[in-house]
């Protein structure tokens, strides 16, 4: 059985600005997008030129961090900041939701391709295989945060682990790191190689909707369900819920694509 090592959140200070560990991490996904997405534009057949990517970028992070934080008060936390609204710019803080941000990014990749006179699908299926190592990123730091641990394992699990956070000292699931291996390493290796050959316009998006959709319906069995706005009298939690959709518009989008091929 394992103990979190506590990592300090923040990561260092200049003066009087701390820049924390949960920060760094978007620094990393934005990072990792520019580059990978050059490496596309570049070895691969493209709709965008590398000036483009870094306009695509901001969109994208303006989508990410507005989407992400009104997803967690809407979905998960809404009577918390209701009754305390200045925290819902906190943002530093940590608590992003990713079904938000995705929806977020939907919105801001659909005002980016309006403006470039690109269609929003083919933009979507440029988008989604680098989005996966991002997710990673993220969940990287809710473990030095402590924070998103999994609910409590067997404590001969070899890789149990207590996060003092919880308050309770039980052995738990490191369920952070259950998400950095599937939708984070895994769901990236299936989408690059998959994008990889030329697909009709939306089958990307729908291998991404439906890998996401499932491996994070998987994780969650190993991770404390957050109340969210239907509370914790559900056999499912929150973040299955809303996975669910995800699934199901993926296998629409795949039998779509499959048409438009055959026809």
């Amino acid at each position: 059985m394992l103990l979190h090592p506590q990592f300090d959140p923040v990561a260092f200070s200049l003066g009087p600005l701390s820049v924390r560990w949960y920060g760094l991490m978007y620094l990393v996904a934005f990072v990792q997008f520019i580059l990978l997405g050059r490496y596309r534009i570049k070895s691969r057949p493209s709709i965008l030129s590398v000036e483009q990517l870094d306009d695509l970028l901001f969109y994208g992070m303006l989508g990410v961090i507005v989407g992400g934080r009104l997803g967690q008060v809407f979905f998960y936390d809404p009577g918390y900041y209701l009754a305390n609204p200045l925290e819902i710019f906190a943002v530093w803080k940590g608590g992003m939701s990713f079904h938000g941000g995705f929806l977020g990014v939907l919105v801001a990749m659909g005002l980016w391709a309006n403006k470039q006179k690109l269609n929003w699908w083919d933009v979507m299926d440029f988008v989604a295989p680098l989005v996966p190592l991002g997710l990673a990123a993220g969940r990287l730091g809710n473990f030095i945060n402590g924070e998103l641990w999994g609910r409590v394992a067997d404590a001969s699990l070899p890789w149990a682990m207590i996060f003092p956070q919880s308050g309770d000292m039980l052995p738990r699931h490191p369920s952070q790191l259950y998400h950095i291996g599937l939708e984070g390493f895994a769901l990236f290796l299936i989408l690059w190689l998959f994008s990889g050959r030329p697909w009709q316009r939306g089958a990307v998006s729908g291998v991404f909707l439906i890998g996401y959709g499932t491996f994070r319906f998987i994780t969650e069995f190993f991770r404390e369900p957050d109340a969210g706005i239907f509370g914790q009298s559900y056999t499912i939690s929150m973040g299955q819920w809303l996975s669910l959709p995800m699934v199901l518009a993926g296998i629409v989008l795949l039998v779509l694509a499959q048409r438009r091929k055959t026809l």
